[in-house]
Formats: structure tokens, sequence, C-alpha cells
């Protein structure tokens, strides 16, 4: 071939050969790029209302399809038993003790003839004082939004665009509510809850953010009373159910959930961001008695395993093996330096963290460095769970320890008041359960393994002082040892 022909045919070759380096380089910078995170928040949602372990009686197709698609955490905890302390926790990285938000609006509620002990008070909001999630993503460079429940502005706490977040809306499907707005209400029956309204939003916002990266946190109303479901769902559940177990209602309002999922994710494909997303999804606290958790003891505002335990799924494809599972214990303080760590970026050194990146764990490149995970709730909730403490309270004071296959209770007005350590193996201070063999907490065995409780009770008590946790010390001198449970009248169904 001649000098001109080779010439003519490197020329003609130019738009090809920089086409093929400009891919090459959006493919380096596609790969440099920080993840997308998204985190799908359900309220109330219990870990066997999921159609992946709930023995079929669940419709929740989107959900089980990240199932397959990501990894399945067996054994996945919420910091707290109930929404607005789980919630700080979670968006804080921190325990309770840190930011002393332990229930909704008081820790103490119930009879005060039946309480032993003066509650520590509650802090009813996260301080804006507390970095979160949002803020530390924010500074390495991602867009953050917010759409749905907040439930932490209260009248210590702070609003979302006061916590980093660039966008914050919130609608039970009716319009928009102003920022940080309180309470629970059914929605339009086309939207139960406004599920498909703050999806909206959200997938609005991934939209325009496409091309950087972002953290999308919604937190759902639902499955959080008043229950709703569409009609259109109602034909459908009633086919499905048999009868027994959860209403119509309730496996209709998780359906719905479940179909506003399908959208976001839909909207991940559309864009052709799915690759690059790390998406979670999980809830905040245990179900109500709507829906039995069995076999796990207790419900929502408990510290047995129906009241904390959650689904928790990851999808991160090349990231996360599809359809895998792990069932080592994970709480919800473990997001925020998960993220970090997704991100690439490193926390701030003032910045305390309780939790640790599940990365290895996403991975499967390895385990975590912590013995145990920990909860710490000094104070009274009313209303008995399933299979509860007493016929009163969802809990009285306790904090509790899950260190391998063991999980401890520590309940404080025996240990404060009855003895401690010198009485322990008569004063009841100390339930200890076998997690493996004893999934439903049914079998004390705190009188049996002495060797397993004092080691665990020991790892408790050192982790009050670390954690500066307040415990409850003065006797309540109103408490009647006499005194008789008040009596619950059933609600007269509307005719």
């Amino acid at each position: 071939m001649s000098k001109y022909f080779t010439r003519i045919a490197t020329l003609s070759l130019l738009p090809t050969l920089s086409l093929l380096l400009c891919v090459a380089i959006q493919s380096t910078q596609a790969a440099e790029r920080q993840p997308n995170i998204v985190l799908i928040f359900a309220d109330d949602l219990g870990w066997k209302d999921v159609g992946y372990q709930s023995d079929g009686k669940f419709l929740t197709p989107n959900i089980d399809r990240l199932t397959k698609e990501g990894m399945v955490f067996t054994d996945a905890y919420a910091p707290a038993g109930n929404c607005a302390p789980s919630r700080a926790c979670l968006l804080s990285g921190n325990y309770t003790p840190r930011h002393h938000l332990y229930a909704v609006g008081s820790t103490d509620r119930g009879p005060t003839a039946l309480k032993r002990m003066i509650p520590v008070p509650n802090n009813n909001g996260l301080p804006s004082r507390f970095v979160t999630i949002a803020e530390a993503l924010k500074e390495a460079g991602y867009a953050t939004g917010h759409f749905g429940k907040w439930h932490l502005a209260g009248k210590n706490g702070s609003l979302p665009s006061e916590q980093g977040f660039d966008e914050t809306f919130d609608s039970f499907g009716e319009g928009e509510l102003k920022e940080g707005a309180p309470g629970n209400k059914k929605g339009p029956p086309e939207d139960p809850k406004g599920v498909f309204a703050l999806t909206r939003k959200a997938c609005d916002f991934i939209e325009r953010n496409k091309d950087k990266p972002f953290f999308c946190y919604l937190p759902h109303h639902a499955i959080h009373g008043p229950l709703q479901l569409r009609p259109k769902t109602e034909q459908i559940i009633q086919k499905h159910s048999d009868g027994n177990g959860p209403s119509t209602a309730y496996l209709g309002c998780t359906y719905d959930m479940d179909a506003s999922v399908g959208m976001l994710l839909t909207k991940l494909k559309d864009l052709n961001l799915q690759d690059n997303t790390l998406v979670i999804f999980t809830s905040d606290n245990g179900a109500t008695k709507g829906s039995s958790q069995e076999p796990l003891r207790g419900n929502k505002g408990s510290y047995y395993e129906g009241g904390i335990r959650e689904p928790f799924v990851a999808r991160w494809p090349g990231v996360v093996k599809a359809g895998s599972k792990s069932s080592v214990p994970i709480n919800l303080v473990d997001l925020f330096p998960t993220f970090l760590a997704a991100a690439g970026v490193e926390p701030a050194k003032s910045k305390v963290l309780d939790g640790e990146s599940l990365l290895p764990l996403l991975k499967q490149e390895g385990s975590l460095n912590r013995e145990a995970i920990f909860w710490h709730f000094p104070g009274y909730l009313d209303s008995a769970v399933t299979r509860g403490r007493d016929r009163v309270f969802r809990t009285r004071p306790v904090s509790v320890i899950r260190k391998g296959n063991w999980k401890l209770h520590l309940y404080h007005e025996e240990w404060q008041l009855d003895g401690g350590r010198k009485s322990i193996d008569s004063n009841n201070s100390v339930e200890l359960y076998d997690m493996v063999n004893d999934i439903g907490e049914r079998k004390n065995v705190a009188g049996k393994n002495t060797a397993k409780r004092d080691e665990l009770v020991e790892d408790l008590l050192a982790w009050f002082e670390t954690a500066d946790a307040l415990l409850p010390k003065e006797r309540n001198t109103k408490y009647d040892p006499n005194a008789k449970p008040p009596v619950r009248k059933p609600k007269r169904k509307k005719k």
C-alpha cells in the first residue's frame, strides 16, 4: 500500500479512534464516579411482613425481586423499638444514649402506680448539633433529597433542610405538607398514605441529579396506621388471602407500598443508573399487633425480636452478589459508615459513629470487627405486646446486647432495686437467649448458662461507660405494688 493510501486510511480512522477514546474516558469516569445511594425506609413493617419470609401471606413482588438481585440480611435490627428514636439513630449513626431520643413523645407512658422507677427524660427531637448522613454526603459532593416522614422536629429537634438535605418533601397524597409536619393519616383512595406521591418526587429528584452522585432518602408513612389500600388492591388481596392472619387493609397497604418500590426501581433502570446505585430497603421498627411476627416474640415498642428485627435487603449490581445472604447481626446505625465507605469518604475525626461499615459483608470479603450491638431504653411504654414480659407495658426500662448467637436483656427495675449483681441468680433482672436455637426467646437460660450471662452483663456494663448511658436510678414514690392493671375496654366496631 502506498504512503498516500496509508495516510488516507489513518485519517479515516481518526473519528473512530476519537470516539473509542471518548467512550474509554467516559467508562473510566463512570467506574470512578461515587455510587448513588437510595434508602427506602418503611414504617412499622415487621420482619415477617414481606413476601420472601411471610409464608406467602404478603404480596411484595418488588421487594422480593430485590432479594434475588441483592443480599438479604436475616439478622438486621432497628436501633430502637419505635419510630422517632430509630430514625434519630439511623441518620446520626449514634445509639440512643448519645442523643437521648428514646421514644415518641415521652419515656413516661403508662400507669404511674405500676412504675417502680422514675424514667430518664426523653429528648423530643434530634438536635441540629448531630451531624447526619445527609450532611456528610453533601460535603462529599452528593445531591441529597428527603421524601416522606421526618419525625425528628420536636421541641429539641431540627428540620430536614437544617440537617443536610438539599430538597425535602412530605405528603399523604393530597398536596405538600409543611416541612417536618407530624401526624399519620390516610391519603386519597388512589394513593394510600401518599406512597406514590412521595415516590414520584423521589424519581423526579433522581432524574434531575442523574449526572452527579445522589443520596435519596425515602421514608414512607406506610404501613403505619391508619391502614389504607387502593380499591383495586383490595380485590387482589381478597383473592389471594385465606382470611387467616393480617387484615385485608394491612396486607393491601403493604402491597401498595411495594408497588411504589417498583416505580423507583423502574426509574433507576430507565435512567441506566441501577448498576451504579446502592439500594437499601428496610424498616424502622417491628410490626404492630395487627401482624403476628411468630416465631418472633413481641411487637413494636418492645425489645424482643418482634419489636426490633427488620427485613433488610441491599442491592448493588457488580458489588453485591445476586441472591446472597448474610446472618451476621447488623444495626441501622451501620448505614452511616457504610454509605461513607461506599462513597470513598472518611468520616470527620470529630464525628462519633457507633456503627461499622457493612462493605466487607456486602462484598463478601470479610466480616465485621465488632463483637456486639446494643440497645438502651431507660423508660416505660404502655400497651403490652404479644408474649411480653408483663400485661401492662410494651417495655420497662431495659438495655440489651446481642453478641454472636446470644442476646441478653438487663431490666433496670430488678437490677437497680433488687440487689443487682449479688442477687442476679434470683432477682429476675436478666434474660438470656440462644438466638440460633431459640429465635422466639421462649427459654430464658440465664440461670443455666451463668458463664455466658455474666460475660454479656459485663460487656453491657462496660458499654454503658463508653456510650455515656444514663440509667434510671430514682425510685418512684408513687409506686403501688398492689395497684391493679387498667382494664382495657374492647373497641366498639363501627356500624
